[in-house]
Formats: structure tokens, C-alpha cells, sequence
């Protein structure tokens, strides 16, 4: 293999007049080129895992009609409710029912700042190479230092891929985790899984939409408002970007493990769902001082969206009830894909942080009504503190809101 100009193993390449090993060689240095994290590494993961290496049939038109007419009675539903708007973009909202594998690449896409900053925090700087020793000889394993600073980006993108390929198989709409995505007013939905829920929990059909929709217009609707989006994008950049280096990556990890012993199966699986652990990382002070706030300002939401969801929804679906024990069983009972991503983006959506935000905002309303709950998105300034989560009181008082 001839030495490019910017080949990482310079002179004493190891891969030289080695075909198979210099064209890996060829294939981590473009994956390199690529920036931080590797994405065709990562879509080619997501896609697979999405559709389990297989081809999908396309969204049948006459399911793009139905979700079109229920996406109206949503979007009325829930301007009407919370006065809020409901497009970003003022030219209404579109839901867009996709494929597993589509929804997988478009997640993937919208994901992508979030994981380019948690590139940025994993990215260390290699010490100086000391100077060798002739009366030692050369290091004959000297070659692994640059082929693991290759493989790191593609460890990266490869978990990216892997953790949206896994969300696909269990996203009903765009919002089960309650993220900010690019400006746009077109919602993803999957058929697919929506027939599979539903049909696990004899559902109807059509009921099943609806609450999805309304549901996905009231977390758009709130994720919409500028300050409410600077925030928690603001506050999952900075987490991201608060990681620190363990020094011990995870090769080290796994050199630990009897990875031919099957009783360390257990121990193996939990260490690739270990977000530290997968990408040498470890939580810092200063993230930890930070996830206060990001609960805070996440509990807030879905209580907010729970509350406007039974608002709406018991007048509008007649299994309404129903609905809601089984959406709301399944998203706490998340499996470890779910958490992963919960892990690794610093969010809590356990059923206490639920119920947190539950009791903040029923706090609101019992005190204040809901007119006083409609101040909350108001302006930066009233979006709440941690500690006014936890005593709506405060809440109402800071922002001098008169109670009832």
C-alpha cells in the first residue's frame, strides 16, 4: 500500500504488501475523514438493525390519508387547548408515516448535533510519541496507537447507529424521548409499530392514531417555542459536551472480561449498555451539577404534555382510558435501548420523573388554574427551577401569579 500524504502509520506502516489489511487500512482513513463520528458507519448500522437486514414494503397511500385527516382533528385539538402554535414553521404541521428504515435515517440525521458534541467531549489529545530507544529495538505494537484513533469514530457512529436502529423497532411517532429536532413541521409516524402495539394490546386502530398524533402536536407545540427549544438544547450540549475521559478505553475494558467463558455473557452485555463504559467516558462534576436543570425543564414537559393529553383526550377518544394505561405501561417499561439513549443524553424518564412532573403541573392548576399553567411557556424566565418543580408554590409566587 503506497503512503498518502496523510497516512496515520507514516513510514514503518505495518500494512505494507498486505491486501487485505492495507485495504482496511484504506477504509478506517477515509471513516476518519469523515469528522468525529463516522456516519456512513452509523447509517449503514441504523438501516440494517431497523429493518433486520430485509427489504420493507412502502407506506400504503390509503394510511398516508388516514394520518393526514387525523393529524387535522390533532393540530385543531391542541391549538385550541393550549393556545399555543403548533407549527414552527407557520404553514401547519404534516405527519409523515415512514418506514422503520426511514425513520431510522431521519433520526439519525436530527440526532446528529447532539452526537457530534459528544464527539467533541470523547476527543482527547495524544500525548507526544517519547523518542525510541535504539539499544530497545522497536515497538512492535507501536502500529495500534493510530489504528485505535481510527476505530474511534467508527465506535462512535456504530453506537449512533445501533441505538436509533433499536429505537425504530418501538417509535410510534418523532417524540417518545422528549428531544428537539431541526426546525420542521413534518412529524414522523410508523405504521408498522403502531399496528404491531396496538394488535399486542387490542387497540382500535384509528383511536390508536389519534392519541399519538395529539400527542406528538403537544410535545412539537411546546419544543417549539424558541426559548423552551434554546434551553433544552442548550442544557444537551452542554451535558454532551461535559464527559470526561476514563483512560481506560474500551479495549481495556474488555480485555478484563473472559469473553470465552459463557458465564461472562452477562457481564459483556452489560458493558455495551453502558454509554461510560462503551465510549471511554465518564460523568463529570460539572455534568452533574447540570442535570438538576435538565430534569427540571424535561419533568416540566411531560407534565405539561400528560395534562394536555387527558384534557383533550377524554373528550375526544372514547378508549381514551385504555389508551393511556397502555401507552403509558410501555414507555415506562422502556427496554435498554431506550434507557441507553436516556443515559446517554442525560434525560430520567422513569416513572418518578413522570409523576414529578405530573404533580408540578396539577400543583399549577389547583392553585392557579389554567391560565396560570399557560404562563409556563410564557418567556425564559418562567420556565421553572429545579427546586419549583418540586413546590409549584414557589413557582407561582416567583412569577407573581395571583392564586385562586
Amino acid at each position: 500500500m503506497s503512503q498518502g500524504p496523510d497516512d496515520p502509520f507514516g513510514e514503518n506502516n505495518p500494512f505494507k504488501g498486505m491486501p487485505l489489511f492495507g485495504d482496511l487500512a484504506k477504509m478506517f482513513q477515509q471513516l476518519q475523514q469523515q469528522g468525529p463520528v463516522s456516519w456512513d458507519a452509523g447509517r449503514q448500522l441504523a438501516l440494517s438493525i431497523a429493518t433486520d437486514g430485509k427489504p420493507e414494503p412502502n407506506v400504503d397511500p390509503i394510511e398516508r390519508m388516514r394520518i393526514e385527516e387525523l393529524a387535522r382533528v390533532a393540530e385543531l385539538q391542541v391549538a385550541g387547548r393550549t393556545g399555543l402554535d403548533t407549527s414552527v414553521g407557520g404553514h401547519g404541521i404534516r405527519f409523515v408515516p415512514v418506514t422503520r428504515g426511514e425513520w431510522a435515517r431521519r433520526t439519525l440525521d436530527a440526532y446528529r448535533p447532539f452526537f457530534e458534541e459528544l464527539a467533541k467531549s470523547l476527543k482527547t489529545d495524544s500525548p507526544p510519541e517519547p523518542e525510541p530507544d535504539p539499544s530497545l529495538g522497536g515497538d512492535p505494537l507501536a502500529w495500534m496507537g493510530p489504528l485505535m484513533q481510527m476505530i474511534g469514530p467508527m465506535m462512535l457512529g456504530m453506537t449512533a447507529g445501533s441505538m436509533v436502529g433499536h429505537l425504530a423497532h418501538r417509535a410510534l411517532g418523532q417524540y417518545d424521548l422528549p428531544l428537539p429536532r431541526p426546525s420542521a413541521d413534518d412529524l414522523l409516524v410508523v405504521p408498522a409499530n403502531l399496528d404491531a402495539f396496538g394488535d399486542a394490546w387490542s387497540l382500535p386502530r384509528d383511536d390508536l392514531r389519534l392519541w399519538v398524533c395529539v400527542h406528538d402536536v403537544v410535545h412539537h407545540s411546546v419544543l417549539g417555542v424558541p426559548h423552551v427549544r434554546e434551553r433544552m438544547t442548550s442544557l444537551l450540549h452542554r451535558y454532551l459536551s461535559g464527559f470526561e475521559a476514563t483512560g481506560a478505553p474500551l479495549e481495556d475494558r474488555l480485555s478484563e472480561l473472559e469473553v470465552h467463558d459463557p458465564s461472562s455473557m452477562p457481564d459483556l452485555e452489560s458493558l455495551f449498555g453502558d454509554p461510560e463504559a462503551l465510549l471511554g467516558a465518564i460523568q463529570s462534576s460539572e455534568q452533574r451539577e447540570l442535570l438538576p436543570q435538565l430534569h427540571a425543564i424535561t419533568a416540566a414537559i411531560v407534565g405539561y404534555v400528560d395534562h394536555t393529553m387527558d384534557a383533550i383526550g377524554g373528550g375526544l377518544l372514547q378508549s381514551y382510558s385504555m389508551l393511556t394505561e397502555a401507552l403509558r405501561r410501555r414507555r415506562v417499561e422502556a427496554d435498554p435501548s431506550d434507557r441507553f439513549v436516556e443515559r446517554l443524553f442525560g434525560l430520567e424518564l422513569t416513572q418518578a420523573q413522570y409523576d414529578r412532573g405530573a404533580a408540578f403541573v396539577d400543583g399549577i392548576v389547583e392553585r392557579a388554574g389554567d391560565t396560570g399553567l399557560a404562563r409556563l411557556w410564557e418567556s425564559d424566565e418562567t420556565l421553572p427551577t429545579p427546586a419549583e418543580v418540586d413546590a409549584p408554590g414557589l413557582w407561582l409566587a416567583r412569577i407573581d401569579l395571583p392564586v385562586d
